[in-house]
């Protein structure tokens, strides 16, 4: 019996775990627990020890005066935190030469003049290499994001998604200010026939509250204001048309402002 073709794997498909990595790090805070214990171990060049923020250089003086710690325990536990000081500079650097790729080609370089610098062979081992680096940036473990696998097919994938998201955004941000400047307009459109509109005392409330806050409306919680202001004559008037027998807009203008009002508060 002919043994099934082994399916191949998807070189788009998501890694199932979320990526391991160290995170962010107060790394000044470390090196300073890691300058303690060398300053307990009465490390004779303590004073040649670079600053707590010089992250790169301070590693290399604890790596070359590891042996100034004479404590067993002390020396392991300082070991272990450089070794994951280590692993979060191995982490911050995919993410910063991602980025200089980047720049590089927005600054129209080849792939061929990257070769050099990603310590490749190739144009195209060029181009591998910086998608592979993307991978980085393309998720946030911290958000429990999903890790992007480490092919150029995987990140593709995942730049266009997100270039997708983006794209809704937007448009999502679009309609908003279109909504908004509607509104805004509406209200306008209220005060100026505010003559015609039923003189009735909440209608009068509300009103003032527009015109205090329609001339600087500027952020949105001024916007949702101003959107609830609208709604509320709108409900007072419609109230009075079904309260009274009297009509609660006056004319052909301010019946049209008072529709446009009731049109934009429903959507």
């Amino acid at each position: 019996m002919a043994r099934p073709a082994r399916k191949s794997a998807d070189p788009t498909r998501p890694l199932l775990k979320p990526a391991v990595r160290v995170g962010n790090l107060d790394t000044a805070a470390l090196i300073g627990e890691l300058r303690q214990v060398h300053e307990d171990a009465e490390d004779e060049n303590i004073g040649r020890m670079p600053a707590d923020e010089e992250l790169f250089r301070a590693l290399l003086y604890l790596e070359a005066n590891a042996g100034a710690v004479k404590s067993e325990e002390a020396r392991r536990k300082a070991a272990i935190t450089r070794v994951k000081l280590w692993q979060y500079l191995r982490e911050q650097a995919e993410i910063h030469q991602a980025k200089a790729v980047e720049d590089a080609r927005a600054a129209n370089a080849e792939w061929a003049d990257l070769v050099p610098a990603l310590a490749v062979n190739a144009p195209s081992a060029a181009y591998n290499k910086a998608k592979r680096l993307q991978a980085a940036l393309l998720a946030d473990p911290s958000r429990g994001e999903k890790s992007v696998r480490r092919t150029p097919e995987a990140v593709l994938e995942a730049q266009q998604r997100l270039a997708a998201q983006a794209a809704a955004l937007r448009r999502a941000e679009v309609k908003a200010a279109s909504h908004q400047a509607l509104t805004a307009s509406v209200a306008q459109r209220l005060l100026e026939h505010r003559a015609d509109l039923e003189s009735h005392g909440d209608v009068i409330f509300w009103l003032d509250q527009i015109e205090a806050v329609l001339p600087n409306c500027d952020t949105p919680t001024q916007m949702l204001s101003l959107k609830t202001y609208v709604e509320a004559v709108v409900r007072e008037l419609k109230k009075i048309e079904r309260t009274t027998t009297r009509p609660p807009v006056l004319g052909p203008a301010a019946q049209l402002a008072y529709a446009a009002a009731a049109e934009i508060i429903s959507r």
